[in-house]
């Protein structure tokens, strides 16, 4: 939908600009449609004055007739006078000299104002002829010229209705095409609208369906980790052990299919080889032999681009040497495991470009060949032919080329291409080889056709009838090696389409480490079954290896519940160790209270002694009496000094003396001592509670916000990709307004040079015209001038 969207913008974009174009070429037709109804004007002005001028001369005509007759008339008295004159001198001769005298000077005068006026007579006679024919000649021309623009503003009022015809009628068809658009662009934005709902309910849909899928896949992950250890038949893609064997016969036959391959390449690239040699000296022998006279510069850049037509085409045969090299008995023969196909593949690409480069040049010099003196009708239109036939070649060497990229593309990209489309890849290319073999068949026969045309002209000349005759050849061993190519690939069309490996259980291609796996597996089963003196490897049993697995998998699962018990542990020692102590303190308190019991009942049997012996006391001297209440004395201060030291370890600031009294006080304080700390500890577990639960509900928060920032990471790559998508759009937008800024600046060159042409006609016109006027000046007075002559001379 988007691109039938492009299509109609593209396309209004250029009957817009088509619009422009006539327009402005309607613009420059009507100026100059005035300039010459302008000049036509002038013309008919000019002519205006000529018939004025000619009236003049009509009339000043019609009054020299006029002053003539009565000078005629003038003449005819005079004559009749002067025989009336003679008459009467004949009559008086006697009466005297002096009246005859004066007769004859009077007949004198007369006779030379008759002669003057004679000679006036036929001076006017004369100007009045030559002005007659001169008015007679400029009339003519003037009505000519008159009649010549008349029908160029025929012609240009005739094209000037044209044009605005056409202009309205596309006017009109680009009107009605703006509002059908809009009204399609408007059903288009509808329908986009839609879409854009559709797309994102389907996305909405879309992460549920995944959210879904996602936890199904968990759940399966979880039960075949649990419950299914080993399965190399059902799942193949959870299994690495299920290795296609290896296929003999089919290596065989790709080697042998290999080298087939290979002398054909070899035939294709002698033939491209001698085409592109001859090609070349052929360029240096005709139209121009290089020997005799230079060849033109689009020549000798076409002769240098099939000078190195060695370093394109001979790197064919030797990367196809290497791709046959690769292939044998102990290899994996796929297109995902051919490394030598995409070397192949970039070196045809870049005979395709070498192609692609020296085609205008052979249409230029084949142009050439037809701008030649000696070119026939026939020849030209056989040029033309090869012109085609050379376009199609390069454009079907274009198509192999991409069909071979794609071939070429699973060996570098893994699931690049799915077995279907690589089967249609060679099928398209079995049909692009067949269409090479006729393209080049008809170049073939063009070229015959050619030569046998070329022999017919008289400048032909041995050394290039030889070139001729050794390009036809090449241009045979060509078609005879594109025919055997295509044969052979439509021969071995199956084999190419069909998959000579393939997993037990699968539709997936071979991929590279699956034909290592093979290529190892091989390895061994030839060195187990040739190597009978080497021990043999040990093996692990069925029983054994599923045991092992199950182990592996309980111990992977177990040990996210052993870092747990492990944690659980180690909080079991530090509340046990904090258990410890407390009951340490408990056993010193029990200790000290022991002691001081001992103490109370040594001193109970000291007082029951000293009770029970008083007599003896009282008999002994004073010495003895003293001695035991020193050691009493001692006894007690130790005693003191005991119950002080075990009071300061149990309390750092709690001293007693080991009275009685002081007994019950004592308990107390150790009761309430014991019950704050045990407060004590009892906060700092709840305050050690709530930072483990902070912890989680951190750690928590943490996971999400990590999802976030990848839904955030992912929607900046999808912006990214929309604002590459924008610039590349604002690119080519700039490259369309440029290229039509470009465009409209020819177009105003071209009218401008037009216009300039048109000047510059014009102005030689006016030149002729001052010329001829002057010319027709100089032809009236040397006319003149011979009239005076001839009269002076008369």
């Amino acid at each position: 939908m988007m691109a039938n969207v492009t299509d109609l913008q593209t396309k209004y974009s250029k009957l817009a600009q088509e619009y422009s174009k006539l327009r402005a070429q309607n613009q420059v037709l009507k100026k100059g449609v005035v300039d010459e109804q302008a000049n036509s004007a002038s013309l008919k002005e000019q002519l205006k004055q000529r018939d004025q001028s000619l009236r003049k001369q009509e009339q000043e005509m019609d009054s020299l007739s006029f002053r003539n007759q009565q000078l005629a008339k003038r003449v005819e008295l005079l004559q009749e006078e002067l025989a009336v004159s003679e008459a009467k001198g004949k009559k008086g001769k006697n009466k005297g000299d002096s009246p005859s005298q004066h007769g004859l000077q009077t007949q004198n005068v007369f006779d030379e104002d008759l002669q003057k006026k004679i000679e006036e007579n036929e001076r006017l006679h004369i100007q009045f002829y030559e002005a007659d024919e001169q008015h007679r000649r400029q009339e003519a021309e003037l009505r000519a010229r008159l009649e010549e623009l008349e029908k160029d503003s025929e012609q240009h009022q005739a094209v000037v209705d044209e044009l605005t015809t056409k202009y309205m009628e596309t006017a009109t068809r680009l009107q009605s095409d703006k509002a059908r658009l809009e009204v399609k662009v408007q059903t288009l934005e509808r329908e986009s609208k839609e879409c854009r709902m559709r797309t994102d309910e389907c996305q909405q849909q879309l992460r549920r369906c995944q959210s879904e899928l996602n936890r199904q896949v968990k759940q399966s992950s979880s039960v075949i980790q649990e419950k299914v250890p080993f399965n190399d038949t059902k799942f193949s893609d959870y299994n690495s052990l299920n290795v296609p064997p290896h296929n003999r016969r089919h290596q065989i036959k790709s080697r042998d299919v290999a080298g087939q391959a290979l002398s054909f390449i070899q035939d294709l690239v002698a033939a491209l080889l001698n085409f592109h040699s001859y090609t070349e000296q052929r360029v240096h022998i005709y139209p121009l032999d290089s020997s005799i006279e230079p060849i033109s510069p689009l020549n000798q850049k076409f002769s240098q681009y099939l000078h190195e037509n060695a370093a394109f085409v001979r790197p064919l045969e030797d990367s196809f040497l290497q791709l046959h090299q690769s292939i044998t008995e102990d290899t994996v023969t796929v297109l995902e495991t051919v490394v030598k196909l995409k070397s192949f593949a970039d070196i045809f690409s870049s005979y395709t470009h070498f192609l692609q480069k020296i085609l205008p040049y052979q249409l230029k010099s084949l142009e050439e060949e037809c701008e030649a003196t000696l070119c026939t009708a026939a020849l030209t239109v056989k040029n033309q032919e090869l012109q085609s036939d050379m376009k199609k070649v390069t454009s079907v060497f274009e198509k192999l080329k991409n069909y071979i990229n794609l071939l070429a593309l699973p060996s570098v990209q893994q699931d690049a291409m799915p077995q279907s489309s690589m089967s249609a890849v060679f099928t398209q290319l079995a049909a692009c080889l067949h269409s090479l073999h006729d393209a080049v068949k008809e170049m073939s026969k063009h070229y015959n056709q050619k030569a046998s045309l070329e022999q017919e002209l008289p400048n032909v000349t041995q050394k290039l009838c030889t070139t001729t005759e050794c390009l036809l050849g090449s241009l045979g061993s060509l078609t005879n090696s594109t025919g055997k190519i295509a044969t052979f690939f439509s021969n071995n069309l199956d084999f190419f389409t069909s998959s000579g490996y393939g997993l037990k259980g699968s539709t997936l291609a071979l991929n590279p480490l699956q034909a290592e796996s093979m290529l190892a597996n091989k390895k061994k089963a030839t060195a187990y079954i040739h190597a009978i003196t080497q021990p043999r490897p040990q093996t692990v049993p069925y029983r054994e290896a599923l045991s092992n697995r199950r182990i592996l998998t309980s111990s992977t699962e177990s040990r996210e519940g052993l870092t747990q018990q492990v944690q659980q542990s180690l909080e079991k020692i530090t509340r046990l160790e904090q258990e410890k102590e407390h009951w340490l303190l408990e056993a010193q308190l029990g200790k000290v209270r022991l002691e001081k019991e001992n103490q109370r009942i040594t001193d109970l049997e000291a007082q029951l002694t000293a009770v029970l012996g008083g007599s003896l006391n009282a008999q002994t001297p004073g010495n003895n009496t003293v001695a035991p209440s020193h050691e009493e004395a001692e006894m007690e201060h130790k005693m003191t000094g005991k119950e002080t030291t075990l009071c300061t370890s149990l309390v750092g600031m709690l001293c007693t003396t080991p009275t009685v009294e002081h007994v019950g006080d004592e308990v107390s304080r150790e009761q309430l001592i014991k019950s704050h700390y045990m407060a004590r500890v009892g906060e700092l577990t709840t305050q050690l509670q709530i930072s483990d639960s902070k912890a989680v509900h951190f750690h928590s928060e943490c996971r999400a916000l990590a999802k976030r920032l990848a839904i955030a990471e992912k929607s900046r790559e999808t912006l990214s990709e929309e604002v590459k998508l924008a610039n590349q759009n604002i690119t080519r937008l700039q490259d369309e307004l440029t290229t039509t800024k470009r465009s409209y600046e020819d177009q105003l060159s071209m009218m401008s040079d037009h216009l300039c042409s048109m000047n510059e006609t014009l102005s030689k016109q006016r030149e002729e015209i001052d010329t001829l006027k002057l010319g027709s000046k100089g032809n009236a007075k040397k006319n003149k001038g011979r009239t005076e002559a001839l009269l002076r001379r008369s």
